[in-house]
């Protein structure tokens, strides 16, 4: 009786014991720092999204094969939210909720964006999110790696104003219809109207996701174009659709010399599938272009090239290309794994407060720094004309990084928000 007794406690200790370990051992958890990545694989999207999902796994793979994070190898947890917005809700809950990643990097649009953030704030989660927005947003969860309109839109039509840039005096305000392009071009329309610019002036037209048929479109700018004042094209077109919108402008010969369209969603990657002999001397205004020639870009290019060949990217093996969101991509990776390394935590409170201040020797050729209060880097603005070979030449830069100012002055009522980010930087 004794001894079943005894035999009964040792093996009611031995599962207690093994219970133990493995709530206190979880097996990958020990080992690894899971890594959100959230962007679109499959519809509208996918043109441009797809490579920035493999920036992060080549950065993750680079950080990997030097150590890791705190002792520890970084394990991608990658989602597929497919270019429907509601999804990229859904997404995020389960990539903090049920995968526990220590931090997310995606989203391209503002309406996907918008869509996560709520989920982000109520789950104290980290993203950092890669391009160039409309502003008028500032989360304690989210760095903005990509431009804000001061460090993009707004330089970009001022060079359209000058006399390098053409002299314009007419403005064609075109886009995609959803938050980006409208709140964007209510800047600009703002800030045309502090210049002298008269409503009649301005033309806004905006197409639905996936939209394919420009014809109309165009020659209605070319009619436009056609009463005497130079004109100009702001295109906020995103996604797939940039293909046909691009295509149409060569078939209906409207050429740079005549009506110079200047593109913030437009990079390399977008113009792969397109015949850009016709679109020569046509412009987009980055932070960022593949042809800047610089030691530190000369390398990114070598590693990407690499990269997606060693991985039998779709396209990038036999062509490989860079662009704007990648190098704010990898950036945003490279300088979390810094803020992680300072807090020596990967607790989403410690890394906000690392983060400030960071900076990263950036392939634009400057180095890139995180703004002390709001949540935005410091970047150099480049205009650069479209070549012949689907690269850019890059015509204008300013002298040095730009400070990200999120909340453009030339929206009524954002005079009350210059505090904001001091409010935020107090509030950690």
């Amino acid at each position: 009786m004794k001894a079943n007794r005894r035999g009964f406690n040792l093996a009611l200790g031995a599962v207690a014991l093994a219970s133990l370990v493995s709530t206190a051992l979880p097996a990958a958890a020990a080992d690894t720092i899971k890594v959100g990545v959230l962007h679109s694989l499959s519809g509208t999207m996918a043109i441009s999204e797809t490579v920035l999902k493999d920036t992060v796994l080549m950065a993750i793979d680079e950080i990997n094969a030097s150590g890791g994070v705190l002792g520890k190898k970084l394990e991608p947890v990658v989602v597929d939210p497919a270019s429907n917005w509601p999804l990229f809700a859904e997404k995020a809950r389960q990539l903090i909720s049920q995968d526990k990643v220590a931090v997310t990097f995606g989203c391209w649009t503002s309406v996907s964006r918008k869509s996560v953030l709520p989920v982000y704030e109520e789950l104290n989660g980290l993203l950092f999110y890669p391009v160039q927005y409309e502003g008028e947003e500032l989360s304690k969860n989210v760095f903005y790696t990509g431009a804000a309109p001061n460090q993009q839109a707004i330089p970009a039509v001022e060079y359209l104003m000058s006399k390098d840039g053409g002299s314009a005096k007419r403005f064609v305000l075109l886009g995609t219809d959803y938050v980006y392009p409208r709140t964007t071009n209510k800047i600009l329309r703002a800030f045309l109207k502090s210049k002298g610019v008269a409503d009649a002036d301005i033309m806004e037209e905006y197409t639905p996701f996936g939209h394919s048929d420009y014809q109309s479109i165009i020659a209605k700018i070319k009619k436009f174009s056609a009463e005497g004042k130079k004109t100009a094209v702001v295109s906020t077109i995103n996604g797939d659709s940039n293909v046909p919108f691009y295509k149409e402008l060569g078939n209906q010969g409207l050429k740079a010399t005549d009506v110079p369209v200047v593109a913030f969603s437009v990079g390399e990657e977008e113009l792969r599938g397109v015949d850009t002999k016709p679109l020569v001397g046509h412009l987009a205004a980055w932070n960022y272009f593949m042809s800047l020639k610089n030691p530190t870009n000369e390398e990114f290019v070598k590693k990407w090239s690499a990269y997606a060949k060693a991985k039998n990217i779709a396209g990038h093996k036999d062509k490989p290309l860079t662009n704007d969101p990648m190098e704010a991509t990898y950036i945003g990776v490279h300088m979390w794994k810094q803020a992680v390394e300072k807090a020596k935590s990967t607790d989403t409170d410690k890394v906000i407060a690392a983060m400030a201040g960071q900076t990263f020797k950036a392939p634009s050729g400057f180095v890139a720094k995180m703004d002390e209060k709001n949540h935005h880097l410091h970047k150099p603005v480049f205009i650069g004309e479209v070549k012949a070979d689907g690269q850019f030449s890059v015509v204008w830069k300013t002298p040095g990084p730009v400070r990200a100012n999120p909340w453009s002055p030339y929206i009524p009522g954002n005079d009350k928000k210059k505090d904001e980010p001091e409010k935020m930087a107090a509030a950690k």
